[in-house]
């Protein structure tokens, strides 16, 4: 048999911002399907009530859960978002991680931002999000970071804050990514296409995609004329990475239970990101990305799930059939 291909992962210092909101998860399992609930023809007067028999509160937030998986693989990211006036216990928390804190301002007046989540069987989701200190966002300025920034995340949190500093990564010259996430139904057209074209990479799911391309009027191969790598994620069906040259088609790493399929795709971001600033192909971060992102699925809650570098590597040469060399 011939020896496994090595793929070595080099630790670097790069600088990684994180914007996107913090906030407090409450996530509930619903035993049944949404849909035999809702009658589809009385949608006008929709009033209904799910009864769960578990929640559990936890840390979460698009920047929260991103800045998470990527201490996980040994990055060191920036968090560039406000905490409410209960910031004292996700300070401490992320302090006992060693993330940075120094750039998450915390509010006088408001409390920190939260989500209440349900996933019924079938995996859909309904969310209900308080802004709550994430409305302070707009306050922080890109530039008042002393840091080199190697690559930023513009994640999930106030519109007009995803627009500044998307503005000012832009004019500063700092690339990005692009990921509106569940604020993509905030974007008109013309500012979705603006950020579209200010980013390096755009990363959506498949309903995000068509979302993207009704408001743009861009199929995939129009909005690679404006942004440099398309990324869709598809679940449990892997991951499409593309470039105007090429595509890659993502194998996914097999779960060994579906837990709870929230914070996911953050984890996703950040295997993809790890790989691709310690110089890997597109392949490799999509892989990467994959394996991150199935033990964010195999627990419940988005920052609940843990693993060595080890395990990390073991399984990602189990499902891909190459090595992965950390040092």
């Amino acid at each position: 048999m011939p020896a496994k291909p090595s793929i070595h992962f080099a630790t670097v210092n790069m600088s990684i911002l994180v914007t996107g909101s913090l906030a407090y998860d409450y996530i509930m399992d619903f035993p049944d399907s949404f849909k035999n609930h809702i009658l589809p023809d009385q949608i006008h007067i929709l009033s209904v009530s799910f009864v769960v028999p578990k929640m559990e509160k936890n840390w979460g937030g698009t920047a929260g859960n991103v800045a998470y998986n990527f201490k996980l693989l040994n990055s060191d990211p920036i968090i560039f978002s406000p905490l409410g006036r209960d910031a004292k216990d996700y300070l401490d928390y992320f302090q006992n991680l060693k993330i940075n804190t120094d750039y998450i301002p915390v509010s006088e007046q408001k409390l920190t931002a939260s989500a209440h989540i349900i996933t019924d069987k079938d995996d859909n989701q309904i969310t209900a999000f308080y802004t709550g200190a994430t409305d302070e966002a707009t306050d922080l300025s890109i530039e008042n970071v002393k840091s080199k920034i190697d690559l930023a995340l513009i994640c999930a949190t106030k519109k007009d804050a995803m627009i500044k500093h998307a503005k000012e990564c832009y004019d500063q010259k700092i690339p990005f990514v692009f990921d509106p996430g569940q604020q993509i139904t905030a974007f008109d057209a013309r500012e979705l296409s603006m950020l579209i074209g200010q980013a390096k990479f755009y990363i959506v799911n498949d309903y995000e995609m068509k979302l993207t391309q009704e408001k743009t009027g861009w199929d995939a191969n129009e909005l690679l004329n404006h942004v440099e790598v398309l990324i869709i994620t598809l679940g449990e069906r892997g991951s499409i990475v593309r470039t105007k040259d090429q595509t890659w088609e993502i194998k996914p790493c097999p779960p060994t239970s579906v837990d709870d399929p929230t914070g996911a795709g953050d984890a996703y971001r950040a295997g993809f990101f790890t790989a691709y600033l310690n110089g890997y192909d597109f392949r490799v971060c999509g892989q990467a990305g994959s394996v991150s992102s199935v033990y964010a699925v195999e627990h419940y809650g988005t920052q609940n799930h843990s693993y060595t570098l080890e395990e990390f590597k073991q399984r990602y040469e189990e499902t891909y059939d190459e090595k992965i060399n950390f040092s």
